[in-house]
């Protein structure tokens, strides 16, 4: 072991396990059982014991570390194929996109955090390293019925969490609520969310009485937020992933309004590549791929305003007859 290697490449990670996550097949060593608890209350165990891996996570824990919560806010800076995420002094990771390894150390208190880890970290590092195994980052909600998967698409303060949650409350499962990962394996399409609360503006509270007199939680640009995991508060059913069906843009109004048409692809694609994250060249165009897949399904844009009961109840009546 080397006093000038802060990742200790050279430490002892003898516990391992191998997990899907948005179709991505990794390996997680480690020396800490409480880190692998957590990976497995946020993925899918792997079908395949043993590789090829689409990427490799190796993390060391030290117990001589006894940093504690509150957490600081994460940072990422990047350089060419290496990002590095820092998560306070003593706990960070380096990721290499070409070799697709992930190495990092952590304080023994930041390992036992297994909320942290599924709505922090690990939602992280799939950010970081999705667009160099082809899959795209949506900035979308998604609900889901029968295994097929309603993509709710806008810009921040379109709707896109409250109209999951009003179809969540009617009959649809709920996947994600902002960010929905969408890969291509063996010529099929699929959707992912991953295990984070849900975020509410304050504003929304008042059309879902169970939620307002549950406390705001500032977020790190400042603005109050609910975060709540709705499978404890609300009963509603999650699910890991999906079939896409159809893809509705939201366009929001002041006053009651619902209005749908059918968009065409190019639309439909110009306006998903807006939202992406810059990536290498190579990273770019194996989304691409991904994209153009999915924007071969139904896309919708949806004028609406009003009660998102009601809007939910309509979005429904359509997707029934389209």
């Amino acid at each position: 072991m080397h006093s000038r290697d802060f990742l200790l490449k050279h430490a002892e990670t003898h516990l391992c396990e191998h997990y899907t996550a948005a179709g991505a097949v990794f390996s997680l060593s480690t020396n800490c059982g409480k880190l692998l608890a957590a990976a497995r209350g946020s993925f899918l165990p792997a079908e395949l014991a043993a590789g090829p891996f689409d990427f490799s996570l190796r993390f060391w824990v030290d117990d001589a570390d006894t940093a504690r919560p509150p957490w600081p806010k994460p940072y990422v800076r990047g350089l060419g194929h290496l990002v590095f995420a820092g998560f306070d002094s003593g706990s960070s990771v380096l990721v290499d996109l070409r070799t697709r390894r992930v190495i990092g150390r952590f304080s023994a208190g930041m390992a036992s955090d297994t909320r942290y880890w599924r709505t922090v970290i690990f939602p992280m590092l799939l950010t970081i390293v999705s667009a160099s195994l082809g899959i795209a980052e949506l900035h979308c909600a998604c609900v889901a019925k029968n295994d097929e998967g309603v993509l709710l698409a806008g810009p921040s303060g379109s709707g896109k969490s409250t109209l999951a949650l009003a179809l969540s409350q009617n009959g649809f499962s709920f996947l994600s609520d902002d960010r929905t990962f969408c890969s291509l394996g063996k010529g099929q399409i699929q959707l992912w969310g991953p295990p984070t609360r849900f975020k509410l503006r304050p504003e929304a509270t008042e059309w879902f009485g169970e939620l307002r007199n549950e406390p705001l939680t500032d977020t790190h640009g400042g603005e109050p937020a609910l975060w709540f995991d709705p499978e404890d508060i609300l009963g509603l059913s999650r699910v890991r992933f999906c079939r896409p069906r159809s893809l509705i843009f939201l366009e929001r109004r002041n006053t009651a309004a619902f209005q749908f048409s059918s968009m065409a692809p190019a639309e439909a694609l110009s306006r998903l590549n807006k939202d992406l994250m810059a990536e290498l060249p190579d990273a770019v165009a194996k989304r691409s791929q991904t994209i153009a897949r999915l924007v071969e399904f139904p896309c919708w844009l949806l004028q609406y305003g009003g009660n998102p009961y009601t809007v939910a109840r309509n979005i429904m009546q359509h997707l029934a007859t389209a």
